[in-house]
C-alpha cells in the first residue's frame, strides 16, 4: 500500500507540473525544462517499476493512464511503456532468479510456464497492437478495468484451483492481448491468474516479470512497424527516462519480493489488483 501512495503522490505532482504534453514533446537539448521533465518521468518509471518488480504488476496499468492524463498520445505512451518494461523486466527477472524467488531453468515448472506464456503472448500482443490502431480506447480501457477488477475480487475471496496447463494457456493469451491493446493489463491478469490457477505466489511474480520481456519487445516492434521508426525516434523524451527509471528500480523490487511474508502476498495482490481495476474504470469514465 505504501507503493500505491508513492505512485499517487508522484502522479498528482506530475499532473500539476506537466500541463502541456505538446510543449514537452518539442523540447530541445538546450531547453531548461528538459532536465526537469526527464527527471520527473524517470521518477514516475522508478516508482511504477518498483511496484511491478516486487508484486508482479502495476507498471503499465498505472503508468499508462497517468501519462495519458498528462496529455500524451496513447500511440506514444504504449510503445514507450513496452520498451522500458522490456528492459526493466529483463533486469528484474535476473535479480528474482538470483534471490530464489523463481527458478528460471528449462527443467523447472517456472521456466516452462515462462516459455508457454511467451510463445502464446508474442502472437497475442502483436495481433492486439494491430487491433489497437483502429479500436475505441474507451471500450478497451473499460474491458481491461472490468477484467482486472474481477480477478482482484477472486484473489481476495481466497478461492483456490488446482494447477493446470490449460489454465496457463488462457492466462497467457488474455494477459498478452491486454498488453498489446493498452500497454497495461498484463501483470494483474498473468500474476493473479497464476495464483488462482494454483501456482506459488512469489513464483508467479517472477514468472510474470520474465515473461513480459519478449512480449513487450514484440509489441514494441509491432508499433515501430505500424508507426515507422522515425516517428518512434521523435518520442525519445518519453522513451529514455522511462527506461532508465525502470532499470534503477529492479534490484530493489526483487529484494522486496524475497522479504515479503508468503501469507501476506495474496491479500496484498488482491487489494492492489482491485485498486488498479477501479482506477482504470474511473479514469476511463470520470
Amino acid at each position: 500500500m505504501i507503493f500505491c501512495l508513492v505512485i499517487l503522490a508522484v502522479s498528482i505532482f506530475s499532473v500539476i507540473y506537466l500541463d502541456q504534453s505538446d510543449r514537452i514533446m518539442n523540447l530541445s537539448i538546450g531547453d531548461r525544462s528538459l532536465t526537469g521533465t526527464f527527471f520527473l518521468l524517470l521518477v514516475m518509471a522508478f516508482a511504477a517499476e518498483l511496484v511491478d518488480s516486487s508484486l508482479g504488476m502495476g507498471y503499465g496499468t498505472i503508468l499508462s493512464p497517468v501519462l495519458i492524463i498528462l496529455g500524451f498520445s496513447p500511440l506514444v505512451v504504449v510503445p514507450a511503456i513496452l520498451l522500458s518494461q522490456a528492459f526493466g523486466g529483463f533486469s528484474a527477472s535476473v535479480f528474482h532468479h538470483r534471490l530464489d524467488n523463481v527458478k528460471l531453468t528449462r527443467q523447472s515448472r517456472d521456466g516452462r510456464i515462462v516459455l508457454l506464456i511467451t510463445i502464446l503472448g508474442v502472437v497475442a500482443v502483436v495481433g492486439a497492437a494491430i487491433l489497437a490502431m483502429g479500436l475505441s480506447r474507451q471500450a478497451l480501457k473499460t474491458y481491461i478495468g472490468i477484467l482486472v477488477l474481477v480477478m482482484g475480487i477472486i484473489l481476495l475471496s481466497r478461492i483456490h484451483f488446482q494447477f493446470s496447463w490449460k489454465k496457463m494457456i488462457g492466462v497467457g493469451i488474455l494477459s498478452s492481448f491486454n498488453k498489446g491493446l493498452s500497454g497495461g493489463g498484463f501483470g494483474p491478469v498473468v500474476t493473479a491468474g497464476q495464483i488462482i490457477a494454483g501456482h506459488g505466489h512469489k513464483n508467479a511474480i517472477g514468472v510474470t516479470t520474465a515473461s513480459e520481456v519478449p512480449i513487450c519487445l514484440s509489441g514494441f516492434v509491432a508499433y515501430c512497424f505500424l508507426k515507422g521508426p522515425d516517428a518512434i525516434m521523435r518520442d525519445w523524451i518519453v522513451f529514455l527516462p522511462l527506461t532508465v527509471g525502470s532499470l534503477i528500480a529492479t534490484p530493489f523490487g526483487a529484494s522486496i519480493t524475497r522479504k515479503f511474508p508468503e501469507n501476506k502476498v495474496r491479500p496484498t495482490l488482491g487489494i492492489l489488483v482491485v485498486i488498479l481495476g477501479i482506477w482504470t474504470l474511473s479514469k476511463t469514465w470520470l
